[in-house]
């Protein structure tokens, strides 16, 4: 017999979203009669108060976002009728009008009172951790590119001395030696300064210092499509 124990519902949350705090509540469906139960959770995260509507398919229906309709009730009878455990993730339209994305669990199981089959399981709110994953990638998307703009400005600052260009020149020159090696304008900087940092790149040999960097310039090795998704497998 499969019981709900709060411990279990700690390690469904832990196991989401380290350091955030999900919404997590309980539910189960009685085979035989159809009746449902759900926990205050499930209420609050249809934006109603405990016990304000009758749980049930019908009230998750009346909720579901329309791209979601006729798919999250099929996910009960399909767990009895396997046996397996049955993962899914829906989005719903709360009576505030907010969309959340819910993450449902269904297990078919023998109920504690007397036995009969039904199905029960977690609905846990991972709306704040889609929130974070999106402020995440902002994050990452604009350290990215001040990095770049920061190593940009920087060759061109030194292009402009060594050649007596103004920015428009240095941009220019910049551009062209990372369009000749198959470049970004980013790997070009980076790697004209870095050729420039370990010789006499500002001695009296500075143009031919400037040249030979720009001819060792070489795109940065990407990985093959199987590659970048294999490596984001490993880091999910």
């Amino acid at each position: 017999m499969t019981t709900t124990t709060p411990a279990d519902t700690d390690r469904v949350t832990a196991a989401l979203a380290v350091g955030t705090h999900l919404l997590t509540g309980t539910y189960r469906a009685d085979a035989a009669t159809g009746r449902w139960w759900w926990s205050d959770e499930v209420d609050a995260m249809l934006g109603q108060q405990p016990g304000a509507i009758e749980p049930g398919p019908e009230a998750l229906e009346a909720r579901l976002h329309p791209d979601e309709r006729d798919r999250i009730v099929h996910d009960a009878p399909r767990a009895l009728a396997s046996g397996a455990p049955v993962v899914t993730a829906r989005r719903v339209v709360d009576s505030h009008g907010r969309t959340r994305t819910l993450l449902l669990t269904a297990q078919a199981r023998r109920s504690r009172g007397d036995g009969a089959p039904e199905v029960a399981g977690y609905v846990v709110d991972v709306t704040p951790v889609q929130r974070e994953a999106v402020q995440r990638d902002v994050r990452r998307a604009l350290d990215s590119a001040f990095v770049s703009a920061a190593a940009i400005e920087r060759a061109k600052g030194v292009l402009m001395a060594v050649h007596g260009v103004d920015e428009d020149g240095a941009e220019a020159m910049l551009t062209e030696a990372a369009g000749a090696a198959g470049a970004t304008l980013r790997e070009a900087a980076a790697q004209t300064m870095t050729a420039l940092s370990r010789g006499d790149g500002f001695g009296r040999r500075a143009k031919e210092s400037v040249r030979d960097a720009f001819a060792a310039v070489q795109p940065a090795k990407r990985p093959h499509v199987h590659e970048a998704q294999l490596a984001r497998r490993r880091a999910a």
